[in-house]
């Protein structure tokens, strides 16, 4: 990491941290109608990302035939005012992945990466779910990233701030406003019958 070295991290568990906080990651790729970058829903097993999508979109199988790809998870914490414009900034944690993706053709590992998904996102609701029958597997694409090629970035703490700003009396307010995410209320499908409860897995993420 050559820009701002000081804000790498180097440790695995700082990485598996980033990843295992995030719930939408950005997919970045090269097709031949120029540079595209994806949302994403991912999964982490390990040292293996899953991602998923559309088997008929290009992006994927694009991804899944060995172009190199770059996958990236980031949370901001908070932003950061400082008496200059040079140095306001946000408190941050990123995680970078690069490599090649591997296309999941093997039928167990497809639906243990679609469990991984499902787990990240909504934990403890593939046990509780009707399972992808053979026509939604087939809709499906399963994509396997290792986690080799990875880095860590963070920022924390207040604005750094310039001795000649620090001695003009008329200087504007500095610190960090932070910034969190909360869950909020569970709202029940419409269709559910009425007094259905909200299951465990739901209500304690709250």
């Amino acid at each position: 990491m050559r820009r701002n070295p000081v804000r790498a991290r180097t440790d695995r568990a700082e990485l598996y941290a980033v990843l295992d906080a995030g719930l939408v990651g950005h997919l970045g790729l090269t097709l031949p109608t120029g540079p595209l970058v994806l949302p994403t829903g991912y999964g982490r097993d390990g040292e293996t990302l899953y991602l998923h999508g559309s088997s008929g979109a290009a992006s994927l199988r694009a991804a899944a035939s060995g172009v190199p790809v770059c996958f990236t998870v980031t949370h901001v914490d908070g932003i950061v005012y400082s008496r200059s414009a040079f140095h306001h900034s946000m408190n941050h944690r990123s995680a970078v992945v690069q490599g090649t993706a591997r296309l999941v053709t093997d039928p167990d590992e497809r639906r243990h990466g679609l469990a991984v998904l499902t787990e990240h996102l909504a934990p403890g609701s593939w046990e509780h779910s009707r399972q992808p029958d053979r026509k939604e597997l087939a809709a499906t694409a399963v994509l396997a990233l290792d986690l080799t090629e990875a880095s860590v970035k963070a920022r924390t703490g207040p604005p750094g701030e310039d001795e000649r700003d620090l001695e003009t009396p008329s200087a504007d307010w500095a610190g960090v406003l932070p910034l969190r995410t909360v869950w909020g209320e569970p709202e029940p499908c419409p269709l559910l019958p009425a007094g259905t409860p909200v299951p465990a897995r739901v209500s304690s993420r709250g």
